[in-house]
């Protein structure tokens, strides 16, 4: 990526020199056209002004005082992968800069609002809010201004996709998010993801504008089955690590305990357990936590204690003994520091927003500073509306935190797949109804990460979300940028968008892109002339081709070599599938050729299939193992019926 952008700023500095503009090589240029550039998740509001402006290779930066290092750092590694070569700095804009000025910082600074007032705008003042300013005239000034630390660290995100044309428009961004909790929720069961793996998914997060994680996973023996121990210390500094990372990429770092299968309610020795858990991360710099109390039993006590303490086990004193538990747990966060996050909880009737027993209790009982979990009206919703998420704000007595569980594939139904999907069928408006929404990744990190965008930018912007075009820029931002890396990508996603319920009903078909293709070539073979038959199979040709060598561009072409690692079967699956389609598609050639050949390459063609179709998940990597499912119930049912499409030829004597 670096070289290509680096080639870019090479190109345009030659043609201001060949225009006789060699010193300016920073600044605008008034002869390019002012296109609206692209920008995920979609800003608040985005207006063009009058001209562009090119970074060129010399620009002059300014920070305003109490910018964070790392912030500063990072525009100036963007600055550097744009073709830049020559930061020089300063402490104030000059009455007329000679050269193109960055001002970085955030609105409370008189350099940023002398920035602002001079690029006739004011500042984004929402949480987590930016405002970026481009003005094209005289040498060019552009702002990068936060309302917060954090919201100057999302302009900067901002600015790295604007950087990447060779041409900034003269605009004006105004951006912040719709919901304040975004990110995901390492809560899957099956291996957990690695440190490494981690710290990459939080470096990507930042690139999203997500800002929250929690650590999650449920085969972490300390966090579930052995709570009450304390971690190892190698296992403490690597989480103490993780959470430097996070809050260098503004991500909120969450730790997660699960004591619901063990905790007796009533016992303080438990409380005081929980809280010694809290301390010992709290030690590590964590500063915000969670009790999940999903997926365990309520038909029975775990200690005879809460028998006595909250009468015969059952759903309604479920709801009340872990509202107690819940509340002295918040008590004792507040005051160990009283500008803590609240507490999150995900209870133990998560899904739906039917009244019982249990959620009354809750609501009744429940401290209204805790934040409740809901993963919407199933385990894994096909759809959320407003109205769903209005019905469970009353049910438990606030605003839920949305746990969507995609794309996360632990569960028997997504055996043999990655959830790929655009991220869809989540209502525009959801913003006013929700706290926040976090998503339940795959066991696979990289591949995660086109969901996952999608769900960053949904609840960033839910307004203006565009499923399909956030999907493209997943590709491409896996890609690096490159156009043939992104295509093969998105043929692969086409072959695993298919995304199960509990039921046997879907909520993504399979392949849809896919089908549409090869309906299209069942109905010129069915009812096309000649020509349309021989149109339709070179088109399926040029299909399979693609299909046959998308993995392979994948392996060399993809930024994070984890996502080729991770996909490995599924490309191995892939490859050996498209090459059954392009034997498929010369069968189809030869049998409207009228040749013999076309039953030999449907023969070679069902043989492939085969192989493709026995290949299995990497051992151990998800929960549940078995063979890999590439575009099922599209690609395989045309690979069989295809020899009944057009009749054999003859034969000849």
């Amino acid at each position: 990526m670096m070289q290509r952008t680096r080639k870019i700023g090479a190109y345009t500095s030659l043609v201001m020199a060949v225009a006789g503009l060699s010193g300016a090589v920073s600044g605008p240029v008034s002869a390019q056209p002012t296109t609206l550039p692209a920008i995920f998740p979609a800003p608040t509001s985005i207006a063009l002004g009058s001209g562009t402006i090119m970074l060129g290779t010399r620009v002059v930066l300014i920070v305003a005082p109490g910018t964070e290092p790392e912030t500063v750092a990072l525009v100036r590694q963007i600055l550097t992968a744009s073709g830049v070569d020559t930061i020089a700095t300063a402490k104030r804009l000059p009455a007329m800069p000679d050269r193109l000025h960055i001002v970085i910082g955030t609105g409370t600074t008189a350099i940023v609002r002398d920035a602002l007032t001079r690029s006739k705008t004011t500042l984004d003042t929402h949480a987590e809010g930016y405002t970026i300013a481009t003005v094209a005239a005289g040498a060019g000034i552009i702002t990068l201004a936060g309302h917060d630390a954090d919201g100057l660290f999302h302009a900067v995100q901002t600015f790295r996709q604007l950087a990447r044309r060779p041409y900034l428009p003269a605009l004006v961004i105004q951006d912040h998010p719709a919901m304040p909790i975004r990110g995901t929720i390492e809560g899957f069961y099956g291996a957990p993801w690695s440190m490494a793996d981690r710290t990459k998914h939080l470096d990507f997060l930042a690139t999203v504008k997500a800002n929250t994680y929690v650590y999650s996973p449920k085969d972490d023996p300390y966090a579930r089955d052995r709570w009450r121990e304390a971690y190892p210390a190698a296992t403490l500094s690597s989480l103490g690590t993780l959470a430097q990372t996070a809050r260098r990429n503004h991500v909120d770092f969450v730790y997660a305990v699960s004591p619901g299968p063990s905790v007796c309610f009533s016992d303080p020795a438990d409380v005081q357990a929980l809280e010694r858990k809290f301390d010992a991360l709290r030690a590590i710099g964590v500063g915000s936590f969670y009790v999940a109390l999903d997926d365990i039993e309520y038909t029975k006590w775990n200690c005879e204690r809460d028998k006595t303490t909250f009468g015969p086990s059952g759903a309604e004193a479920a709801g009340v003994a872990q509202a107690q538990l819940l509340n002295a747990v918040q008590a004792s966060l507040s005051a160990k520091d009283p500008g803590a996050r609240p507490l999150i909880m995900v209870p133990t009737e998560y899904y739906d927003a039917k009244e019982t027993p249990y959620k009354a209790a809750l609501r009744k009982h429940l401290d209204p500073r805790i934040v409740v979990q809901w993963t919407g009206t199933d385990v894994v919703p096909p759809a959320i509306s407003i109205p769903d998420a209005k019905a469970a704000t009353k049910a438990f007595g606030r605003k839920t935190l949305l746990w969507d569980n995609y794309p996360v594939n632990d569960y028997a139904q997504t055996t043999g797949r990655l959830l790929m999907a655009p991220y869809a069928r989540r209502e525009a408006g959801l913003s006013g109804e929700l706290t926040g929404i976090l998503s339940n990744p795959m066991n696979q990190e990289a591949p995660s990460r086109p969901a996952v965008t999608g769900v960053a930018a949904f609840g960033w912007n839910d307004t203006a979300y565009d499923a399909e075009r956030t999907w493209h820029f997943s590709a491409r931002e896996l890609a690096g940028g490159d156009e043939r890396a992104t295509a093969a990508l998105l043929t692969f996603f086409d072959t695993q968008h298919m995304a199960p319920t509990f039921g046997s009903q879907p909520w993504q078909e399979q392949a849809p892109r896919l089908k549409a293709a090869l309906d299209a070539v069942r109905e010129a073979l069915a009812d096309g002339d000649a020509a349309a038959r021989q149109r339709a199979i070179a088109d399926l040709t040029e299909r399979a081709d693609g299909i046959a060598n998308a993995p392979d561009i994948i392996r060399s072409g993809t930024i994070d070599p984890g996502f080729a690692a991770q996909s490995r079967p599924w490309l191995d699956a892939m490859q050996l599938w498209g090459r059954a389609l392009q034997l498929t598609a010369a069968g189809l050639d030869a049998a409207n050729r009228g040749s013999g050949a076309a039953d030999r390459y449907f023969a070679d063609a069902k043989r492939l299939a085969s192989e493709a179709a026995v290949i299995k998940t990497i051992p151990g990597a998800t929960r549940f193992d078995g063979p890999i499912k590439i575009a099922d119930g599209v690609l395989d049912r045309f690979v069989t019926d295809a020899p009944t499409l057009i009749a054999a030829a003859p034969s000849r004597k």
